[in-house]
Order: structure tokens, then sequence, then C-alpha cells
């Protein structure tokens, strides 16, 4: 066993860590945890992410089912747009080039870092609506099934505050629910990719076990910490892999450009919204 592999199970807690706690984020790691510290080809890094995502959140919504946080109905209408839409963004990344694909990763990690950081996040109250907007939903999931199916990543920092924003959960109910889409359309993405890709599967399934135990832990504390700095410090760690992947990928003028821009509009972001709390 290589020492990329044995640092990336001891990582991979983390990964389970973030989905137990906040719905989300595991393959913003998974994929340049595969890739750069255990040595998986990009396409196939993004397929076993996949795989560990999926069968992670998977085990995680049997404790919030059992908190009542999971609403089957909006998740099964939701998931069943976005597994469409994973099939065929896997499809087409299997097609794309790796460097495509980890450039687009690298902005999609990017633009939920920023997301996370300055809290983007629509805020409501009490239960789902009775009646749901089916097309706004339907059309959401397929969008965030072809995003996710093709890069392998921003399922729950994208499931998430679309539940809240058009199917109204509160926040618990929709981190439970956004575990079940995110099963769904992740193994919809993998069968997209398997297509083109083999995965070496012993490795992938130790790191699985080792994501799952991390889930479970996180969702058993997820009540007791603080949401809104846990996200902040998460989005932060996720801009910062962000910027390494567009270093590892691009030639090092382009790299440090996409660094200044990304850094700039960090910069300008945060100062905006100093403003906009001074003004109110």
């Amino acid at each position: 066993m290589s020492s990329g592999l044995i640092l990336a199970m001891v990582l991979a807690v983390g990964i389970g860590l973030s989905l137990g706690l906040l719905g989300g984020g595991g393959t913003i790691l998974a994929v340049p945890l595969l890739t750069y510290v255990a040595g998986f080809p990009p396409k196939e890094a993004i397929a076993a992410s996949m795989f560990i995502i999926g069968v992670t959140s998977l085990v995680s919504v049997i404790p919030h089912a059992r908190r009542g946080n999971v609403q089957w109905r909006t998740g099964f209408i939701f998931g069943a747009a976005a597994m469409a839409g994973a099939f065929g963004g896997g499809l087409l990344g299997a097609q794309l080039p790796s460097v495509v694909l980890m450039v687009a990763f690298g902005i999609m990690m990017v633009a939920t870092a920023l997301a996370m950081i300055m809290d983007r996040r629509p805020q409501t109250s009490g239960e789902a609506r009775k009646k749901l907007p089916l097309v706004k939903i339907l059309a959401e999931g397929l969008v965030v099934g072809l995003v996710t199916g093709m890069v392998g990543a921003g399922g729950g920092f994208l499931v998430v505050p679309a539940l809240v924003l058009l199917g109204g959960l509160s926040m618990p109910a929709a981190v439970g629910t956004s575990l079940l889409i995110i099963s769904m359309k992740s193994f919809t993405g993998l069968a997209g990719y398997m297509t083109e890709v083999s995965i070496d599967w012993v490795p992938v399934l130790m790191i699985t076990i080792i994501t799952v135990v991390g889930a479970l832990i996180g969702t058993a504390f997820g009540k007791h910490v603080p949401e809104k700095a846990l996200k902040k410090v998460f989005g932060y760690l996720v801009l910062i892999m962000g910027i390494v992947v567009f270093f590892q990928e691009l030639p090092l003028v382009y790299g440090v450009a996409a660094a200044v821009l990304v850094l700039t509009l960090l910069g300008t972001l945060v100062l905006r919204r100093r403003r906009q709390l001074l003004a109110s």
C-alpha cells in the first residue's frame, strides 16, 4: 500500500464529516484527494468519487430520516431529474480531455467556496410547502445533475440551497434530503462514466468505508456545531484547494493569473458585504 493511498484514507474522514455535517461538500474534496494524493487518473478519480459519495450519502440518510429530516417526495422528484442530468453529464465528461474536466472542477470549487464564505444561503423557516413547484424542481434537478455528473462536484452545495429556495425546506430538512438526492445522482453519474472508465475497486472500497465512518460521526455531532462558522472554514479550505488545482493543471503564468483573479474577487465580495452590513 502506497503512502499516498494511506494519506488519502486518513483524509477521507474529512470527506465524510463534510457530508454528515453539511449535506454536501464530499465530492468537492474527494476528486482532488483521489487525483493528487492517491494518484488516480482524473477521470477514474471522478468516477470513483461518485461511488464513494453515493454509498456514504445513502448510509447517512438513515440517521437523518430517523430525526425526520428527509422529505422523501421532494427528494425523489428532484433526484429523478438529477439522475437524468447526471447520466448525461457522466457520458459527456467521459469524452472530454482530463485537463478540461479538472479546470472545470477547479472553477466549481472556487464558485462553491465563495458561496460558502459569503454565506449565500436562502433564509427560510418552517416545513416544505404543501404544493411543490414541480417544473422548477425538475429543471433545477436536471441542471444540477448535468453539472455534477460531468465534473463530479457541487452536489450538496447546489442541492441544499435549491431545496431551501424552491422546495421551502428548513435547513435540517434540506441537508437530510440532499443526501438522498446525492446518492441517487451519484450512482447514475457513475453509470455514465463506467461506459468509458475502469476503477481499481480495492482502494476505492477502503476509502469508502472510512468516509462512511466520518459521515456518521459528522451526522451525530452536526446539531452541536455552529453551522455558519463551519461553512466559512470549509469554504476557505475548498478555495485553497481550487487554486491548487489551477496550479496543477495550468501553466504557471495562467495559474498565478487565476489565483490573483480569485483572491481579487474574494476581496471585492468581502468588502461589499461589509459595506452592506455597515449600511444596515
